[in-house]
């Protein structure tokens, strides 16, 4: 085991408190931190010493990964994970399949565009299945919201200008993703002008809702939040046809691929399989290529997107990670055959190895890098530990 340096990712929406006040760092930070990579992706791989986690598993696979992970994924780590933290939303966005990254991937390179261009859609030939755990309280944007809970909220709002498209939508399970399908394709498609109007008349019938506690008033001061920063934008009305959800810590949401969401604001820890490819839609000032969007998402509603873990561990349709919580670690084996990383995310953790000596501690927002030749850890000092594992 080795203690792993994380990598930190600066975007506008990140936060320039929650990761650095975890950290013991000054607070305010110097610029916003959005996210800490721990794994080995190529963008930008974390370290082991002076030297990237990457030419280590290069050097030894086997030793690094185990036969197993290396049979089904090459000689490489087939998870990211990292700490996220969001002070304003992140863009409305969706992730590849496997098969759609791979195509993609090859037509971008035989296009020419750049792998570091702004305007990249695919930077890996990777899908992105991704499980966030709140560590705050923590609100997002996830799935499409089944169609008669959207009826209800059109309803609710007797919004005139939204009235002419609700006849796009029937109450029929058998017609849920052509229905969806239409609406969201027709609203990302009308002229701006039109666009703007429609939103108008939104922002004055949500107006008498926003002080509502229901899930209607949770949505609904939502989308007037997020038109307030990104006024008229097309992933205001898209977010009127997604689930809100607030998380307390612990709590967790899965998306897989094809999934439309967005975070909103809130810390948590994020494991995905090792891919960095974003189709976006809105709310950003990044590349949104919306042709390609609406080619990978899934039109099928998520009646509940939130994940309860069982025994602590996270379980999920994704085969390239598994994610494992223990908020009091005092005598945890982490008994493993393949990778692991170990992250400290509350209290001091000390990881002992086969010697007395071989001892590593872990403050809050730290890692370890374990590698499948280790033999079994145990864990002590009772904070709280989340362990991911391929």
């Amino acid at each position: 085991m080795h203690l792993l340096t994380g990598k930190i990712r600066a975007y506008p929406w990140g936060s320039r408190s929650l990761i650095a006040g975890l950290r013991g760092k000054k607070v305010p930070s110097e610029s916003p931190e959005a996210e800490l990579w721990f794994g080995a992706h190529p963008a930008n791989p974390s370290t082991v010493g002076d030297k990237d986690l990457t030419e280590i598993i290069a050097e030894d696979p086997r030793a690094a990964l185990g036969d197993r992970v290396c049979a089904e994924y090459g000689p490489t780590l087939p998870f990211l994970m990292k700490l996220l933290a969001a002070d304003e939303p992140l863009s409305l966005q969706a992730h590849p399949s496997v098969e759609q990254a791979r195509e993609g991937y090859a037509r971008e390179n035989e296009e020419g565009v750049p792998l570091n261009a702004p305007h990249r859609d695919y930077k890996d030939v990777n899908h992105k299945p991704e499980l966030i755990v709140a560590l705050t309280n923590f609100d997002a944007m996830a799935g499409f919201r089944p169609l008669d809970r959207t009826l209800e909220l059109f309803r609710e709002l007797n919004c005139p200008a939204l009235d002419r498209y609700a006849s796009m939508l029937v109450d029929d399970p058998a017609e849920e993703e052509s229905n969806l399908r239409a609406l969201f394709t027709t609203w990302i498609t009308i002229p701006a002008k039109v666009r703007g109007e429609v939103i108008n008349s939104l922002m004055a019938s949500i107006e008498p809702h926003r002080e509502r506690t229901d899930w209607i008033g949770l949505t609904l001061r939502n989308v007037f939040d997020l038109n307030e920063r990104y006024p008229g934008d097309v992933g205001v009305l898209g977010a009127l046809l997604l689930n809100h959800i607030h998380l307390i810590p612990g709590e967790a949401i899965y998306l897989g691929a094809g999934q439309l969401h967005a975070y909103i604001r809130g810390m948590g820890v994020e494991i995905m399989a090792n891919s960095d490819n974003v189709l976006r839609g809105g709310l950003t000032s990044k590349y949104v290529d919306v042709p390609e969007l609406v080619r990978v998402l899934k039109f099928n509603s998520l009646a509940d997107p939130v994940v309860v873990p069982e025994g602590g561990t996270y379980t999920v349709p994704a085969e390239e990670f598994k994610l494992t919580r223990v908020a009091a670690a005092e005598d945890y084996l982490i008994d493993h055959d393949g990778p692991a990383i170990v992250l400290c995310t509350n209290g001091r953790l000390q990881l002992g190895g086969t010697s007395e000596v071989d001892v590593l501690e872990l403050n809050p927002g730290e890692a370890a890098w374990i590698p499948a030749s280790d033999p079994a850890i145990t864990v002590s000092g009772g904070g709280e530990l989340f362990l991911a594992r391929g």
